[in-house]
C-alpha cells in the first residue's frame, strides 16, 4: 500500500484450480493429472494417511508409478532428500500430495527441487495448499521461503476425507487458517482483494468449526470448513508473514511442538499485541468474529471447542520461553508492530500459561 495513495497496489493471482465436493479425491484427481498432462504420478503422504493415499493411488490407476508414504511434521531435510529420490527413481512427471501440511509439505519440497507440478489432496483445514510457502527443518532450525514453483497446480477438496479428522485438531487445523488471515489483514502487501477474502475466510472458518464440533459427521460442516481453509490460504499466499507464523516455526522447527496447536495457542496472544498497531485488521477479524475483542474471541472459540489450552500442555518448559524469544527476535520480517524480546515474551508467556490475551 501507498501512503499517498491508499488503493494503490499490487496483487497476483497464481493459476491454480480448485475442485471441491464430496468424493472427488477418487473421481477429480485423475481428471485433474490429465488436464496437467501428467502420466507418471508419485503419491506422498504420511504414514497414518497410507491408507487414503493408497485409494487416491488406486484412483489414478495406470498414471500411479509409486506411493511413498514418509512425510513427517516440519518437513525434516533428510525426509524431503528421501522422496526426492523416490520421485526420481520412478521417473515421475508430478506429485500428488495427499493428507495434512506435513504431506503437502513434502510435496512442495519435492516441487522445490525437482521442479514437478504437484497436485494437493488436503484432508485437514490449514490452507497451506493455497501458498506458495516451503518449509524445511534443518538441524533444528526450520527455514521458510516463497517459490511460485511450490504452489499446487490443482487441489482437490473433498469433505470426505476429512470426516476422520478428530474433532480438536479440525478446530485446530480450522485456527491455523484463521492465523493464515489474520495475518494477511495486517500484511504490508494486502491488497483490497486479499482482505475482502481473508475477511469472508475468517468468518466461514469461525462459523465452520462449531458446527463440525456438533456433528462431525456432517459433509456440509466439513464442506464450509474447507471453503473457508481455501479462502483463508488464498489471502496468505498474496500476502507477506509476520509474526504470528515466523514465532511458530521456531517453537515447531526448534522444540518440535505440534503445528496445528501450536498455531491456535499463539494467535490469540500475537494479535493482541499487533492489534494497536493495526486497528482496521483487528476491526476486520472483530467483524468476522461478531465480537467487540477479536483476541479474546480467538482464545476462546477453541478452549470451548475442546483444543488444547497452553504452551505447556504441549510439552514446552517455561525454560524455553527465553530462547525460543531470542530466536525469534533474531530473525528479520516484517510486523505492524516493532518485535521486542520482551514483547515477545509476552506474546509467549500467554500462550505457555493459556491465560486470556492482554491488550
Amino acid at each position: 500500500m501507498n501512503d499517498k495513495d491508499p488503493l494503490a497496489f499490487i496483487h497476483e493471482s497464481p493459476p491454480v484450480r480448485i475442485v471441491l465436493r464430496p468424493g472427488a479425491a477418487i473421481t477429480a484427481t485423475a481428471d485433474e493429472a490429465r488436464r496437467l498432462g501428467l502420466r507418471r504420478l508419485l503419491v506422498l503422504s504420511g504414514p497414518r494417511g497410507a491408507g487414503t493415499a493408497q485409494a487416491v493411488a488406486d484412483s489414478l490407476g495406470p498414471l500411479c508409478v509409486a506411493v511413498h508414504a514418509e512425510a513427517l511434521m516440519h518437513v525434516p531435510v533428510e525426509v524431503a532428500d528421501r522422496a526426492v529420490e523416490a520421485a526420481r527413481a520412478a521417473g515421475a512427471d508430478g506429485c500428488v500430495a495427499v493428507g495434512g501440511g506435513s504431506s503437502i509439505g513434502l510435496g512442495k519440497a519435492v516441487a522445490l527441487r525437482t521442479g514437478l507440478p504437484l497436485i494437493a489432496v488436503p484432508s485437514t483445514y490449514s490452507g497451506s495448499e493455497m501458498t506458495p510457502v516451503w518449509g524445511l527443518t534443518e538441524h533444528g532450525v526450520r527455514r521458510t521461503g516463497r517459490d511460485p514453483v511450490v504452489q499446487p497446480r490443482s487441489v482437490v477438496y473433498d469433505p470426505e476425507l476429512t470426516l476422520s479428522l478428530p474433532v480438536p485438531l479440525s478446530v485446530t487445523s480450522g485456527v491455523n487458517a484463521i492465523a493464515h488471515a489474520v495475518e494477511a489483514l495486517y500484511a504490508p502487501d494486502a491488497s483490497p482483494l486479499t482482505r475482502l477474502t481473508a475477511e469472508e475466510g475468517l468468518r466461514a472458518m469461525a462459523a465452520a468449526l462449531p458446527a463440525v464440533a456438533d456433528d462431525p459427521e456432517s459433509l456440509d460442516a466439513r464442506s464450509r470448513a474447507l471453503y473457508g481453509a481455501w479462502l483463508c490460504g488464498v489471502s496468505l499466499g498474496a500476502a507477506t508473514m509476520g509474526l504470528h507464523h515466523k514465532l511458530c516455526h521456531v517453537l515447531g522447527g526448534s522444540f518440535d511442538l505440534p503445528h496445528a496447536e501450536t498455531y491456535t495457542l499463539v494467535l490469540p496472544h500475537v494479535l493482541a499485541y499487533n492489534a494497536p498497531a493495526a486497528p482496521e485488521a483487528a476491526a476486520a477479524v472483530a467483524r468476522a468474529l461478531h465480537t467487540d475483542d477479536a483476541p479474546r474471541a480467538l482464545w476462546e472459540l477453541p478452549r470451548r471447542l475442546g483444543a488444547p489450552h497452553s504452551l505447556a500442555q504441549l510439552g514446552l518448559a517455561e525454560a524455553d520461553l527465553e530462547p525460543a524469544a531470542a530466536q525469534t527476535t533474531g530473525e528479520v520480517f516484517v510486523n505492524p508492530r516493532p518485535v521486542t524480546m520482551d514483547g515477545v515474551l509476552q506474546v509467549l508467556r500467554g500462550a505457555y500459561e493459556g491465560a486470556p490475551p492482554v491488550q
